[in-house]
């Protein structure tokens, strides 16, 4: 129960955080601040570990709402699969062709005016 009352105070601490201002969402600024926990070694790991456990047995069960969800918020979409699908791929081939570019350009060896300056740039 120490656990579980762990995990909430630091995501209650974190959404207090992003309630007055900060702009990171409050979970994952009580994650932020729940790891510097653990590292500071303010938090013990074992005070966590079994409601974390629990929790992470049972993730599935917290995922069903958003999957039930999203059955229903597809039925919209139907018309539209085309246009999905194109916007995808055309994403999916513009960011592989980018990191492609990028990393020959990164890796292109360093082309020499003259030998003699090569060989001093290696020594």
């Amino acid at each position: 129960m120490r656990g579980l009352a762990i995990l909430l105070g630091f995501q209650l601490c974190g959404v207090g955080l992003h309630a007055v201002g900060v702009p990171l969402p409050g979970t994952v600024l009580g994650l932020i601040l729940f790891t510097a926990g653990l590292f500071t070694g303010l938090i013990k790991l074992e005070w966590v570990e079994n409601a974390s456990s629990i929790l992470l047995g049972n993730m599935l069960l917290f995922f069903a709402p958003i999957i039930v969800f999203s059955g229903a918020a597809l039925a919209p979409l139907k018309g539209e699969w085309m246009a999905i699908t194109a916007s995808i791929l055309v994403s999916l081939l513009a960011v592989m062709l980018t990191t492609g570019l990028v990393t020959h350009h990164l890796l292109e060896p360093k082309k020499c005016e003259s030998p003699e300056r090569c060989e001093s740039d290696d020594e």
